[in-house]
């Protein structure tokens, strides 16, 4: 297999397909409660231990479907949310050991060089308000909750780590803190991309505009900014127009299967591939700054398979 390019380089170079969901895939397989650590029900990222099989099953469609990435099953694996099952203390060899999983299938596909992207998800803690509950915590207390987080998905070997589906500007900025201060610790430097996730009308939960939050992290030696979860591709429209005329950093869409449906208490994504493909396609032909994208709640391997159509023919125009 040819050598590995960065993955700053590969952005430069082509647009890059990341994967797409990890929750609603494991929705699918309902999951009782024995199947996790301890019979904790919904303790997600738990399955890589208890149900490794599944997990790599889940990768292992979304490379087959061409996806050039895969992000770990860590999105609520940092200590504070693993203090919740009673994992805090084992962060670091948890995330290590999960990032190691999606490695191995990377190492099944000899086609191309694949690569894996540490999923790095919120506290459950909002820094910034004023709330009672949610916002009482020291930042100190937020802080190495990710950098313990970070340490052990660059030990288990991740390409790039994604502080993803963000609410707090202030907690993305402790984030990418914590991910400096990890690499430095252990010597070893991943690109990082800084994602925030805004509701229809373009603003984060506690009110920052995607002006406000590009503008807050953009300096902060982050390799990629980007957009996921919350919403479908066509509400992310006028940010991505924005952030498109912004010089400084190549960006990352990584929209869910449309806007979620209630139904029975549950959220439902009634986006088909051909639906957001046709949007996603008019992205990448319009905004030349999207280097990333991808496909988040309700999204499956027969979104990333179309995905992956549209990139191919994007790069096939551009050799033209």
């Amino acid at each position: 297999m040819t050598a590995k390019t960065p993955l700053v380089e590969l952005m430069k170079q082509k647009i890059v397909l990341f994967d797409g969901a990890m929750g609603t895939e494991i929705q699918k397989l309902n999951p009782k409660p024995e199947d996790f650590p301890d019979g904790k029900d919904g303790f997600n990222d738990g399955l890589s231990f208890t149900r490794p099989q599944w997990i790599k099953e889940i990768h292992r469609n979304y490379l087959k479907a061409g996806a050039d990435c895969i992000e770990t099953n860590t999105f609520g694996s940092n200590k504070l949310k693993l203090e919740e099952y009673g994992y805090g203390d084992k962060t670091l060899e948890f995330n290590k050991k999960i990032a190691n999983l999606a490695v191995e299938v990377t190492q099944e596909f000899i086609d191309r060089p694949r690569y894996v992207i540490g999923s790095m998800g919120p506290t459950g803690f909002l820094p910034s308000s004023n709330d009672p509950s949610l916002g009482q915590i020291s930042l100190e207390t937020i802080l190495e909750a990710f950098e313990i987080q970070a340490e052990g998905l660059v030990l288990g070997g991740v390409d790039a780590l994604l502080i993803e589906t963000s609410q707090d500007i202030l907690e993305v900025k402790l984030a990418i803190e914590a991910c400096h201060i990890a690499m430095k610790k252990i010597g070893k430097k991943v690109p990082v991309i800084a994602n925030v996730t805004l509701d229809k009308y373009g603003k984060m939960l506690l009110g920052t505009n995607v002006q406000a939050a590009y503008t807050t992290v953009s300096d902060m030696g982050v390799d990629a900014f980007g957009l996921n979860c919350s919403t479908g591709p066509v509400e992310m429209v006028s940010s991505v127009q924005w952030l498109n005329e912004q010089n400084d950093l190549p960006l990352l869409v990584v929209p869910n299967a449309g806007m979620p449906e209630n139904q029975g208490g549950h959220a439902v994504y009634k986006m088909g591939p051909e639906d957001m493909a046709k949007v996603m396609k008019d992205f990448l032909f319009q905004y030349g700054k999207i280097r990333i994208i991808g496909g988040c709640c309700g999204t499956n391997a027969g979104h990333i398979a179309l995905l992956r159509k549209i990139i191919d023919e994007k790069q096939s125009e551009n050799k033209r």
